[in-house]
């Protein structure tokens, strides 16, 4: 009798999309028949952060526009590498808020989770480019540190999950988290921070989808689209797959330089986000991380743009303009003074 050949784990329609994805500037450019004496593409930068890029989110940018605005987002440039005081590598203070290994404790009743450092894209202004990854996620140890840090204290009722992009991992890796949570009584609230549903909708399965549909709190899922031309149909079924469990959609968005710096820009994805049944969020100013000075926008042009985007649209479609701030008890809304201060608020 011929023995049987060992049964092989086949790979995910979205692991292997994963898998697939573009890692060299070169071959991108191609995809979109471009050169690249013209974009200052920097083999330095992408050595130092590399490309990844899904190829249905190539699909989306415009074929022979170097300046398309979701191209520009994952495209690593000479910029990059050129030193911008103000800019660090811990832009928004998360190593002092450390409580626990993976865990980061900043606002009243709420810690976030870093429970892994992939991500299905890697976006060239992430404010944790820099993170020590290999050091820092909730999920080693299976889970045991971050789970014993939620446990202790009792003040906190929101667990946020981000990273990196929590969806990147296996949903048998979320449920494990999950499952660990649901002892803890004083934990009353989950959220989720990802890209993937944007970026990678594929990730968006009946496994998934049976996970969040099965959770004991009210989940509130934030996705990152910072253009609407990032939406295409197979996000928009995601997005519906999402809601259909239960949780409740909004989208935060970086402003950006070259990407969506004007109101029409913002306008159009605001107005396509809940087309897809999405509500605006934040819309963050730059987290001002080494390496991303390129996409900064100035304090004054974004409120400006802010006050464009009230003026024209409902109210439900205006994101809330925010700053995050070392050290603030909360993200700070920026107001308009005439001069470009902000002012704290509780978010």
């Amino acid at each position: 009798m011929i023995p049987a050949a060992p049964l092989t784990m086949q790979p995910r329609r979205w692991q292997q999309a994963w898998r697939e994805a573009v890692r060299e500037p070169r071959e991108l450019l191609a995809l979109l028949g471009l050169g690249e004496v013209a974009l200052g593409v920097s083999d330095a930068a992408a050595a130092q952060f590399p490309l990844r890029v899904p190829r249905s989110f190539v699909a989306r940018m415009r074929h022979g526009d170097p300046h398309d605005p979701l191209l520009r987002q994952v495209l690593p440039l000479d910029a990059e590498l050129r030193p911008v005081p103000g800019f660090g590598l811990d832009a928004v203070g998360d190593g002092a808020a450390k409580a626990g290994h993976g865990v980061i404790h900043k606002y009243e009743g709420r810690a976030l989770l870093v429970t892994t450092g992939s991500c299905a894209v890697h976006c060239r202004y992430c404010f944790r480019r820099h993170f020590p990854y290999a050091e820092e996620t909730a999920a080693a140890n299976g889970w045991r540190e971050a789970i014993a840090a939620v446990r202790a204290d009792p003040s906190i009722e929101e667990v946020l999950l981000s990273g990196g992009d929590p969806l990147s991992l296996a949903t048998a890796k979320l449920v494990e988290l999950t499952d660990a949570l649901r002892a803890i009584p004083h934990v009353r609230r989950l959220r989720i921070h990802t890209r993937l549903p944007i970026v990678l909708p594929e990730r968006v399965d009946a496994e998934l989808c049976d996970w969040l549909a099965s959770l004991p709190w009210p989940v509130a899922l934030v996705v990152h689209a910072n253009h609407a031309n990032e939406f295409d149909a197979d996000v928009d079924t995601a997005m519906r797959a999402l809601r259909d469990t239960g949780a409740v959609l909004m989208n935060q968005a970086v402003l950006l330089r070259g990407v969506n710096d004007d109101v029409d820009a913002l306008a159009a994805l605001g107005e396509r986000g809940f087309a897809a049944g999405v509500l605006p969020y934040y819309l963050h100013q730059l987290d001002r991380v080494a390496g991303a000075a390129h996409f900064e926008v100035d304090d004054a042009t974004a409120l400006a743009l802010h006050a464009a985007l009230v003026a024209r649209q409902s109210g439900y479609l205006v994101p809330r303009l925010v700053r995050e701030v070392a050290g603030d008890a909360s993200k700070r809304p920026m107001t308009g003074h005439g001069d470009g201060r902000i002012t704290p608020s509780v978010a």
